[in-house]
């Protein structure tokens, strides 16, 4: 076996196609062993790959938008996520929902995690002509944390992941108003090392993908996750979590691992209009398209 070692910045259902993977063979199918770590905090995943302790990242492709031009070359092989797969959970139901209903709310956004959450929300409002301003936003503490305070009373609404999401809806103790999911593409997670390595793990990222494309097919056309749901997380809400899973198959969360150009240059271009990047990088500067490439051919595994 041929080892790929990920350093990812998160344990979540989201990222239930590479788990379904490697439960399913996808990954011995082509000759590769993968191993996953989940270092805290969630940025060492950047320290992982300057160490050589990982040969992947996984996580939001805003890192390496950011990063461009500051002497950091990360570029993504493809994507676990193309859709941004959290929802605006609301204390009260929301019927037809649109941005102007944020207007004078409190909105718990999560941000311990990252940047994404506050500022793909705020990217759709200001492109949906509502001012992000005119919203109360708590930001930057972890979701668990908020996910607490807002079942106790705390904000009008909550940015929730899948799970919490789900969770929420099915005890009644929020509900789902918008899935952000229905945004459009949007490369959301992402693998990706310094560009110095991609000849040199392009054979393992094909191998990687393959299998990642594999089970994103199965899992969108109603293959059950429930024996890898347990596995992955034994005390976790298993209701919740495959709630969570069978949205995100029919959303397009899982429609495939190649990076698409006008998603990408829409969420970097929230980011540079915003401060957050220094530059509205291309896609070439931010994505590897031969791997995706690739799996789309069924290129050949030498090892395999």
């Amino acid at each position: 076996m041929n080892l790929l070692r990920i350093s990812a910045t998160a344990h979540g259902i989201n990222y239930l196609p590479q788990y379904y993977a490697a439960a399913t063979g996808g990954f011995a199918r082509r000759g590769l062993e993968v191993e996953s770590t989940f270092p805290l905090p969630w940025d060492r995943v950047i320290a992982d790959l300057a160490s050589d302790d990982a040969d992947l990242a996984l996580g939001g492709i805003w890192a390496p938008a950011m990063y461009s031009g500051t002497g950091r070359d990360l570029v993504a092989i493809g994507q676990l996520n193309a859709r941004f797969p959290m929802a605006i959970v609301t204390r009260d139901p929301v019927t037809d929902f649109t941005w102007s209903w944020m207007i004078g709310q409190t909105v718990l956004a999560p941000g311990q995690g990252g940047t994404a959450p506050y500022e793909f929300v705020a990217g759709l409002m200001r492109e949906s002509g509502v001012d992000p301003a005119g919203t109360k936003f708590v930001r930057d503490l972890s979701g668990p944390m908020l996910s607490e305070l807002f079942e106790h009373g705390l904000g009008d609404a909550l940015i929730a992941d899948p799970g919490t999401a789900a969770s929420m809806s099915l005890a009644g103790t929020g509900h789902i108003a918008h899935l952000l999911a229905t945004a459009g593409p949007m490369a959301n997670s992402v693998f990706y090392t310094d560009r110095s390595r991609l000849d040199e793990l392009h054979v393992r990222a094909v191998a990687l993908m393959g299998g990642i494309a594999e089970a994103m097919q199965a899992l969108s056309g109603g293959a059950d996750p429930t024996a890898v749901i347990a596995h992955e997380w034994p005390d976790g809400d298993h209701g919740a979590l495959g709630e969570a899973a069978a949205m995100m198959a029919a959303d397009g969360t899982w429609s495939g691992v190649a990076v698409e150009p006008d998603a990408l240059a829409r969420w970097v271009g929230f980011l540079h209009e915003r401060g957050l990047a220094m530059k509205h990088a291309a896609f070439d500067e931010l994505v590897d398209a031969r791997v995706a490439a690739a799996v789309a051919v069924e290129e050949p595994i030498p090892w395999a």
